[in-house]
C-alpha cells in the first residue's frame, strides 16, 4: 500500500515538472516614431529578450474639455496612424514578437488624460459617440491583425467615474468585434475603484506607483514600499478572480525617481542611473514571481536603440543604461 502511495506521488510530481512553463509577458512600449521599422530595429527587442511590444497608435484631443477626437490623420506620424501600427505590428511579429494594440490620446501640450470631462450632458454624449468611433475602429482592426492583447483606454479616470454605464456597454461592443484578450490601463492611483474589471481579461495597472523619497533609492527601501501596494493589488485580484498586467511601468534614470515616478518634467536633469535600476531591481522582485501577475510592459522603448537613451539621458527608457542589463536578465527568465 505504502509503494502504491509512493508511486501514486511520484506520477503527480513528474507530471508537474514535465508541464510546460507559463511564460511572463515580458513587454516594451514601442514608441511610435515618423518612420517606417524594419529588422534593425526589432532585433534589440529580441535581444531584451522581450516577448511582447505594446504598439500605441494616437488619438488627439484640443483640450480636456473639448468632446472631438481626431485619429488617423495624414498629419500625424507614421507609428501614431492604422497603417504605421500595422507595418510596426507585421515587422515585430517577423521574429515572434507578440502584440498589445493600445490605442491612446494625447491631450494637446501633453495634459494629463485623467482630468479629460465635459461640462454638459450634450458634450459628453459627442465625447462617447468620439470614443467609441476611435476605440471600435482599432478593435476592428486589432481582429484584423489577431492581435494577442486590445487594450480600451489608458489613464482615463474622470471619464470612467462620470460614465461607467457607457463603458459597460463599450466594451459590449467591443467583444463583439474583438475576440482576444481584453484590459484597461488604469493610473496607478485610479484601478482600485475601476468598475469594470470583471468585464475583461486582465486587470491592467500603468504601476506608476511612489515608492521612494529618497535621491537614490535602495532597493530595500523600495520593496519595503511595495509592501502597502502589494497586498492592495492582491486584495483587488481576489475581488474579481483576474489576473494582474503592468500595461505600463519603469522609472526615469533621474534623481528621486521614486518619489513620483509618473512625473516627466524636463526640469528634472540631474542622471541618477543607479535610482532607475534599484527602483527597476525592486518591482522585479515584487511582482515577477507571483502566479497571479501575468507580466508588464517597460515604459518606453524608442525605434532607434542606437541613439536611444544612454549614461546621459534622464528619461524613461532604459535604453543604453544599467536598468536594460537588469530587464535582460529578468526577461531571460522562465517562471
Amino acid at each position: 500500500m505504502h509503494i502504491l502511495k509512493f508511486l501514486f506521488l511520484w506520477l503527480i510530481l513528474s507530471f508537474q515538472s514535465c508541464a510546460p512553463q507559463i511564460q511572463k509577458i515580458n513587454g516594451v512600449s514601442f514608441v511610435a516614431s515618423r518612420e517606417a521599422i524594419d529588422e534593425n530595429h526589432v532585433k534589440p527587442v529580441v535581444h531584451l529578450n522581450a516577448n511582447y511590444a505594446a504598439v500605441m497608435p494616437f488619438g488627439f484631443i484640443r483640450n480636456l474639455e473639448h468632446p472631438e477626437i481626431v485619429f488617423n490623420t495624414e498629419r500625424q506620424w507614421f507609428g501614431e496612424t492604422k497603417v504605421g501600427a500595422k507595418q510596426y505590428i507585421e515587422t515585430l511579429r517577423k521574429k515572434k514578437i507578440k502584440i498589445m494594440l493600445k490605442p491612446q490620446i494625447w491631450v494637446w501640450r501633453g495634459e494629463f488624460t485623467g482630468l479629460i470631462k465635459m461640462n454638459a450632458e450634450a458634450d459628453w454624449q459627442l465625447l462617447e459617440n468620439s470614443y467609441s468611433k476611435f476605440i471600435l475602429d482599432f478593435a476592428s482592426f486589432a481582429q484584423e491583425m489577431k492581435v494577442d492583447i486590445f487594450c480600451i483606454g489608458t489613464e482615463l479616470e474622470n471619464f470612467i467615474d462620470h460614465r461607467p454605464e457607457y463603458w459597460n456597454e463599450l466594451i459590449n461592443e467591443i467583444r463583439k468585434v474583438y475576440k482576444g484578450k481584453l484590459t484597461y490601463a488604469a493610473n496607478w492611483n485610479e484601478f482600485s475603484r475601476t468598475p469594470f474589471w470583471s468585464k475583461l481579461d486582465y486587470l491592467g495597472i500603468d504601476a506608476y506607483f511612489p515608492v521612494s523619497e529618497s535621491k537614490t533609492p535602495t532597493v530595500e527601501e523600495c520593496l519595503n514600499s511595495w509592501k502597502n501596494y502589494k497586498q492592495i493589488i492582491s486584495e483587488i485580484i481576489q475581488k474579481y478572480d483576474s489576473t494582474v498586467l503592468f500595461t505600463e511601468y519603469g522609472y526615469r534614470s533621474v534623481d528621486y525617481s521614486g518619489k513620483e515616478p509618473w512625473k516627466s518634467d524636463r526640469n528634472m536633469d540631474q542622471v541618477n542611473l543607479e535610482a532607475q535600476t534599484n527602483t527597476t531591481k525592486a518591482l522585479f522582485e515584487t511582482f515577477w514571481g507571483e502566479n497571479w501577475f501575468a507580466g508588464g510592459f517597460v515604459w518606453k522603448w524608442h525605434h532607434n536603440h542606437e541613439r536611444a537613451g544612454g549614461k546621459n539621458n534622464t528619461r524613461f527608457t532604459p535604453q543604453n543604461k544599467p536598468a536594460e542589463a537588469v530587464i535582460r536578465t529578468q526577461y531571460s527568465l522562465r517562471e
